[in-house]
């Protein structure tokens, strides 16, 4: 599986929990650390932390595991490590303060089907 089919798994992994706005940057050539973001928020802590741990489901289904996951526990912005994909699930209130798609403005939108 390529990095790209890892991070629609990924965003469609967090669809299925209902996860609202779930966009993929292409930030290759912009960034060092990573080569995709996979954004999208829950509007609970509750939706926040099942879109986590379906992601997770998800991955492991296919044989990936994330390398790290920080703020689960607060879930009001949770950060998966996938390695060269890093997926973003907000809390509604801090996606919006963060804004991260305008940070990364200059990143393409990879479409997730």
């Amino acid at each position: 599986m390529n990095l790209v089919e890892i991070a629609k798994l990924a965003a469609a992994a967090a669809e299925e929990k209902k996860a609202q706005r779930v966009n993929i940057l292409d930030i290759r050539g912009l960034s060092v650390f990573a080569d995709y973001f996979v954004v999208c928020h829950g509007n609970s802590q509750t939706q926040v932390q099942a879109i986590v741990e379906s992601i997770k489901k998800k991955l492991e289904e296919s044989g990936h595991s994330p390398r790290s996951v920080e703020g689960l526990s607060e879930a009001r912005w949770v950060l998966m490590d996938l390695g060269d994909v890093v997926v973003h699930v907000f809390h509604k209130d801090e996606r919006d303060f963060y804004d991260l798609e305008r940070l990364w403005g200059d990143a393409a939108q990879v479409e997730a089907q």
